[in-house]
């Protein structure tokens, strides 16, 4: 498995990740305790070493089984977990609160820090260093003590991850980035100059750069917000994907890869519910895509969503 330096931070991550916001949250029909284990044990296993969690995946389940599916293998890997979301309520981020659920966290984990602590998608006066100088304030204590040896935010956009590289010290980003997403990637020379290490989210737009789904599909739970118009429009742009393809390129190959062409992206952190699912992510570490492709894949986007973006 290739390992990328994780920015300025002194961190070196597998280039594909895991993200674990599946293990034990029945909410996504995610895998029980079993087979949360033993897929944790297979990506260590197969050379992945960045595992990307949060309190609010499985209601803290996430957490715990990763922390569970690691004693005596936590030197051998990076974990990553975030502030922020764990009450639906909490919106503002403070920075009183910070310590404590961190410290719950590390409970969860059983460990006594974590490689990265992120904000987990705060407003953007949270995220701005200017205005929020309190929290950073506290999240650079905390890395002093030890507890965290990076920090940052997850975020969405160009005009978010900007205002983290240029206003905090923070060391890594977690950014939506995925072919039908790219709306942050003019801004990824300015973090790459600034040391600050890319984590690429949501790189198979919740299954539909999988293959999972077409113009038939419906959803229930928090993708009932894809109107069938989306999901139509959504359909017709897998298509166009799949078309740009050579046919003995798998879609979620080609869609890990096109993330992974970016070589300021450290990491991509794409779930697996089965053995299947996980092979499948690691196979993308494999092999580059053609920059040809990649180009297709950019202009693509251009043409398409640049100008009206999928909605999320």
């Amino acid at each position: 498995m290739d390992q990328r330096p994780l920015g300025n931070t002194g961190l070196s991550v597998s280039a594909v990740g895991f993200g674990a916001w599946q293990l034990g949250n029945p909410l996504w029909g995610g895998p029980d305790e079993a087979e949360s284990l033993a897929l944790v044990h297979a990506a260590v296993d197969a050379g992945c070493t960045f595992f990307d969690t949060a309190p609010g995946y499985g209601g803290g389940a996430s957490e715990r089984l990763l922390g569970k599916a690691l004693q005596g293998r936590r030197n051998e890997v990076a974990l990553c977990t975030k502030y922020g979301h764990a009450d639906p309520r909490q919106s503002d981020f403070p920075a009183a609160g910070l310590r404590a659920a961190l410290e719950a966290s590390l409970r969860r984990l059983r460990t006594d820090y974590v490689d990265v602590l992120l904000l987990h998608n705060p407003p953007l006066d949270r995220l701005d260093g200017t205005r929020a100088a309190d929290l950073y304030a506290e999240l650079e204590a905390l890395q002093r003590e030890g507890k965290l040896r990076a920090f940052g935010a997850s975020l969405d956009t160009r005009q978010e991850l900007h205002t983290l590289v240029a206003t905090t010290a923070s060391g890594a980003a977690e950014v939506l980035f995925n072919v039908f997403h790219q709306q942050a990637r003019p801004a990824f020379g300015e973090a790459a100059r600034r040391g600050v290490g890319l984590i690429a989210k949501v790189p198979l737009d919740s299954g539909w750069l999988g293959g999972r789904y077409d113009e038939r599909s419906r959803f229930g739970g928090v993708r009932e917000r894809w109107s069938p118009e989306v999901v139509a429009r959504r359909a017709a742009l897998v298509q166009r994907v799949r078309a740009l393809l050579p046919p003995e390129l798998p879609l979620a190959r080609a869609a890990l890869s096109f993330v992974l062409a970016h070589r300021e992206v450290a990491t991509v952190i794409p779930g697996a519910k089965t053995p299947a699912q996980l092979e499948a992510n690691l196979a993308a570490a494999s092999g580059p895509l053609p920059d040809d492709l990649v180009a297709a894949l950019h202009a693509l986007w251009t043409a398409e969503l640049a100008d009206d973006p999928l909605p999320w």
